[in-house]
């Protein structure tokens, strides 16, 4: 077959659809790459900016939050160039973003105290450019994937994309500390426009997918369409936000050690999770996957609520872990199933909004909840959340199943 130039998003794709683990790799690396971008000045900013350049500490939260809030406002608008341009277009650009976000952060530690306040400002754009690739990179990856693959591999494509992101944090954010101590902040810098420039090469030779041909519907049909599933998303996932968010102040109340032996458990847990139990979704639905999974992710949460030794913790955390891993999937496609093909994109791009709305409201509400009754009162908050998730799900898996009580889109 004869592939036409690497940016012509009308050319079908040489992909055969069988769902290989390889070839849905292939697609989800792309991810990889941007949440690798993500993860290596992950751990070194704040005290980067906090310690080294002077800032308050408030604003070195900022510097990283601020990456997030651009990632929220752009993901709907990612999901409609995927749709409408193609997936292969939103990668590119994607990339092109956490490049150019690498090279705004090099400025900055070129231009460290000289003077502080332009190193600071090259730092901010090079954060927001990179919530913007994020945002482009991850949704067109993902599209990419189910649509060269076959939308019957969407659980499986959603899944392996969730290992490559938290894969890639974990990475990242490691070999940043590392990096950063032993040869500065432009290491880091200069990995970033590496590897995000070798991956626009690779993605630009790689074969697109026609844009699916069709009515594109309005942003708040799809909106409208999507947002049940996305609050139970939201919901269910904040279990996680809060064990990654207070886990060591709650050891730390509880005068224990090992903390980080909880958020260990919980990726452990989810990965295997994932990579055994992912085919479940396509054997019995997204609903019921996602009723098992909330509960057990519950029975987690409770365990943190009421540990009353490290080990009642770890083992909770384990179990958090375990539930929440196809929560994102199970959910992901009982939602772009409520859309048609040319719509995915957006639809998927809306979808993963909601994880983003966990992550960003959990700090502050939670926070509140910490101060008017402790710190293990954040679990049981978090219990109350994911049994209000599991509550969406028992109503739309409801609706799903007897579509006269649904209403009419």
């Amino acid at each position: 077959m004869q592939i036409e130039a690497p940016n012509d998003e009308t050319v079908p794709s040489s992909v055969s659809p069988n769902g290989g683990a390889w070839q849905i790799i292939s697609f989800t690396s792309l991810s990889f790459v941007v949440y690798l971008a993500i993860g290596l000045p992950l751990a070194i900013l704040p005290e980067y900016v906090h310690m080294r350049m002077g800032y308050h500490a408030s604003l070195a939260g900022l510097v990283i939050s601020i990456q997030y809030i651009a990632t929220f406002l752009s993901r709907p608008w990612a999901g409609r160039i995927s749709d409408r341009k193609g997936a292969k277009i939103s990668v590119l650009w994607g990339m092109g973003a956490c490049t150019l976000s690498g090279l705004l952060l090099l400025g900055a530690a070129a231009l460290h105290r000289n003077p502080a306040w332009l190193s600071l400002t090259s730092l901010i754009a090079s954060r927001l450019v990179l919530g913007v690739g994020e945002s482009l990179g991850s949704t067109g990856a993902t599209l990419w994937g189910i649509s060269s693959i076959g939308p019957e591999y969407t659980a499986k494509v959603i899944s392996y994309n969730g290992v490559s992101t938290y894969g890639a944090l974990a990475l990242g954010a490691p070999l940043g500390v590392v990096m950063e101590t032993h040869w500065g902040l432009s290491s880091v810098a200069i990995l970033t426009i590496a590897v995000c420039g070798l991956a626009y090469v690779w993605a630009a030779f790689k074969p697109p997918v026609p844009v699916a041909p069709g009515e594109h519907l309005p942003f708040r049909n799809v909106l409208g369409r999507v947002t049940p599933h996305g609050m139970g998303l939201a919901l269910g996932g904040v279990g996680y936000s809060a064990l990654a968010t207070f886990v060591t102040l709650f050891y730390l109340s509880r005068h224990w050690n090992g903390a980080a032996l909880c958020l260990t458990a919980f990726g452990i847990a989810f990965i295997v999770a994932r990579l055994i139990f992912i085919r479940t979704i396509g054997t019995f639905g997204g609903f019921p996957v996602a009723k098992i999974c909330l509960v057990v992710e519950s029975i987690g949460v409770f365990l943190l609520w009421r540990s009353v030794t490290p080990w009642m913790a770890l083992f909770g955390a384990a179990l958090t872990g375990f539930g929440y891993s196809l929560v994102f999937p199970a959910l992901g496609v009982e939602a772009v199933d409520r859309v048609t093909l040319e719509n995915r994109g957006t639809a998927l791009g809306v979808y993963t909004v909601f994880a983003d709305v966990s992550f960003f409201m959990v700090g502050p509400v939670a926070g509140a909840v910490i101060g008017a009754f402790g710190y293990a009162s954040v679990f049981l908050f978090a219990l109350l959340c994911v049994l209000a998730a599991l509550g969406i799900v028992l109503v739309l898996a409801r609706k799903k199943s007897h579509p006269i009580l649904a209403p009419a889109d």
